[in-house]
């Protein structure tokens, strides 16, 4: 798929960091966006946002709620599209919704690990499963499944459990890569990539528990403080003498941080991506970071999961590793 003038693409996941940022690139390439995500909110400013500039007539941008997780929710989402968007195709399925959070079978609740879990890899397959009868019927379609470095490295860092997370971004590599020969043989003219993203500056920590405690609110409740706390502990901070104010500002500047402080932007993730797609590429690393850690991986698979492995990927790419 050379361009994407006149096509149509749906995009999980669309209302805040790569999402939005897929969303405006494709619409200023002329292609019409479906978005889903569970704020109203957020989508209505990636589309104002999409806007910006004047659309070619007839380009259609239309935004609906949907919790990927639910399999309802996305059928849904699917019928709006086909009344809202007056199609019975799609070309590009960008299953980009994901969250973090319950990271430890330990420390986190059965519901917040599979929140995390059914969100990131059961959002991707129930996307599969209800979009592509649309992408079957276009004369080409791609489907491109977000990944992550956590796909083929499971970890954030040694103080940190990480295993909801990284087993559904497992999963997402596992099940894409599957998918190029199941395409092959039944669906040619449909491609599929997988996307393993570094670290990109996103919302993603403060959205995801926002999403984990079920509020819009932007300070951590007396649990989450707590739970706080035993993070920081872990990673070899004490945190006994901080005042719950103090934990407070200290989660705030981390979510801050890894939004603004990321080595790359959502906008130039988004462009990697669609230029990934273009290219015919199944295998998409965003970022210097991702690059140099799958192959610090391969190198030594062995050690990917010793601490002088953390320590000096850490300081050669400056992630922060908790």
């Amino acid at each position: 798929m050379k361009d994407f003038a006149g096509k149509t693409a749906v995009i999980t996941g669309g209302g805040t960091g790569m999402g939005r940022e897929l969303a405006r690139q494709l619409v200023a390439e002329g292609c019409n966006v479906a978005m889903c995500d569970v704020s109203a909110d957020a989508m209505a400013e990636t589309k104002r946002l999409c806007e910006v500039e004047k659309l070619p007539q007839g380009l259609r941008i239309t935004t609906h709620i949907a919790d990927v997780s639910i399999e309802d929710q996305l059928t849904r989402f699917r019928d709006e599209l086909i009344e809202q968007q007056a199609i019975d195709r799609i070309h590009l399925l960008f299953n980009n919704a994901g969250i973090g959070g319950g990271g430890s079978l330990f420390t986190n609740t059965r519901e917040q690990w599979e929140k995390t879990f059914n969100i990131c890899w059961g959002g991707v397959y129930l996307g599969v499963r209800t979009f592509l009868p649309l992408l079957v019927k276009a004369d080409e379609g791609h489907i491109i499944n977000t990944s992550s470095v956590n796909g083929f490295w499971a970890s954030i860092g040694m103080g940190v459990s990480h295993t909801a997370y990284s087993s559904a971004k497992f999963a997402v590599k596992g099940f894409t890569e599957a998918l190029i020969n199941d395409l092959r043989l039944n669906a040619p003219h449909i491609k599929c990539s997988v996307v393993m993203p570094g670290h990109v500056g996103t919302s993603i920590v403060s959205n995801s528990r926002k999403v984990q405690s079920g509020t819009d609110s932007d300070r951590l409740s007396d649990n989450e403080v707590a739970l706080t706390r035993v993070r920081l502990s872990a990673g070899g901070i004490d945190a006994s003498t901080m005042s719950d104010d103090e934990v407070q500002a200290l989660a705030a500047e981390r979510a801050r941080s890894f939004r603004d402080d990321a080595p790359m932007t959502a906008a130039a993730a988004a462009k990697v991506i669609l230029d990934g797609v273009k290219a015919g590429q199944w295998r998409i690393l965003v970022g210097d970071d991702a690059r140099q850690l799958d192959e610090r991986v391969r190198q030594t698979p062995e050690r990917a999961y010793d601490a002088d492995f953390y320590q000096s990927f850490a300081t050669e790419v400056g992630w922060r590793l908790g």
